[in-house]
């Protein structure tokens, strides 16, 4: 099969023809017709997040099953996963936390990724989840780790004000779920670009003070920070955004916390058990993820889009779906590149 494969840490990223992957027992090969280029990818490929060499990135996906080990989940089927992909077996698995698996794998970090023809899940009965007709590929592949990880970080709601810290992909999600939700939402965010399409999305520019709940959804020291002075008493911050290097250890101030009884908590994606009613809401016209996507490209190009994150405007605005387009099948209304 054709996939994108960079052999070094920061390397070129290259169109290659590499081995089709085997299916595992329990688990399922998905031929990927929309893959998503996250920042998370950019991480791996820069080396803040160890993978194994030569790597194939991608963990943003949904496609049609083409081989099957699965009781759920035949051939033919339309899918899409989660980023963490759970065993199956354990007790946090069983209990419907997946996402907490501490023997999850992960397309795209752990394993082989979806910028290829195909991606491997393990455990599907677990880990796939069925797409209706609604949905189409590009609009599904815009969930798997982005706005799957938004909708649960404002789990405990419904809130009256957000403060979205960040507005890349992830951001926008938690801006177009919190309007829906109800809630007044106020974007931070350095890029013009990024605060138009928050804008464009139902939020507010302003300093967010007094917020019921804040996420960082850029990952660094300073926005944690501002997040957590953002709340008013008893409100929630939720670091959603990586915290790497240096700011893995960044301080927050601990005496606000007390003091104002505030609750942190971190948000690692979102099992599939979790995923029927985002599923419901998209299907039903609700939330529309594609309104984030603001550029399709072919699978070939993938690799351009993920290394041009080194700037960080390129991050800003919404999200780049790449399509397969070696599969023969329509993604979408819009597919066309």
């Amino acid at each position: 099969m054709r996939a994108l494969v960079y052999d070094a840490i920061g390397g070129p990223i290259s169109l290659k023809e590499i081995k089709n992957p085997d299916c595992p027992d329990g688990g399922a090969v998905v031929e990927v017709r929309a893959t998503g280029v996250c920042r998370s990818d950019w991480h791996a490929w820069r080396g803040h997040d160890p993978v194994p060499l030569p790597h194939v990135p991608g963990h943003e996906f949904a496609g049609v099953v083409v081989e099957s080990d699965s009781a759920r989940f035949a051939v033919g089927d339309r899918v899409t996963a989660p980023f963490v992909n759970g065993c199956g077996a354990c007790d946090y698995c069983r209990s419907g936390n997946a996402q907490v698996c501490p023997d999850q794998t992960q397309p795209g970090f752990t394993q082989h990724g979806s910028f290829a023809e195909r991606v491997v899940v393990r455990a599907a009965d677990t880990n796939l989840v069925h797409l209706p007709d609604e949905i189409d590929f590009v609009g599904a592949a815009a969930l798997g780790c982005r706005f799957a990880t938004a909708f649960r970080a404002l789990r405990g709601g419904p809130w009256e004000t957000v403060a979205v810290f960040g507005c890349g992909g992830v951001g926008l999600s938690v801006v177009m779920i919190a309007v829906a939700m109800g809630a007044r939402v106020i974007a931070v965010d350095p890029s013009p670009a990024a605060r138009a399409a928050a804008v464009d999305l139902g939020a507010v520019v302003q300093d967010p003070v007094d917020v019921d709940i804040a996420i960082d959804a850029y990952g660094s020291a300073e926005t944690a920070l501002a997040s957590v002075r953002s709340l008013r008493r008893g409100g929630r911050h939720v670091q959603v955004g990586l915290m790497l290097g240096q700011d893995a250890h960044a301080p927050l101030p601990w005496d606000l916390v007390v003091a104002r009884e505030l609750t942190v908590v971190g948000s690692h994606g979102m099992a599939a058990a979790d995923y029927p009613p985002m599923i419901d809401l998209v299907a039903s016209g609700r939330l529309d993820p594609r309104r984030l996507v603001r550029e399709i490209v072919p699978l070939a190009a993938a690799g351009a889009a993920l290394t041009a994150m080194d700037d960080p405007i390129a991050r800003a605005g919404g999200i780049v779906v790449a399509i397969n387009e070696y599969s023969g099948g329509r993604v979408g209304p819009d597919d066309a590149v």
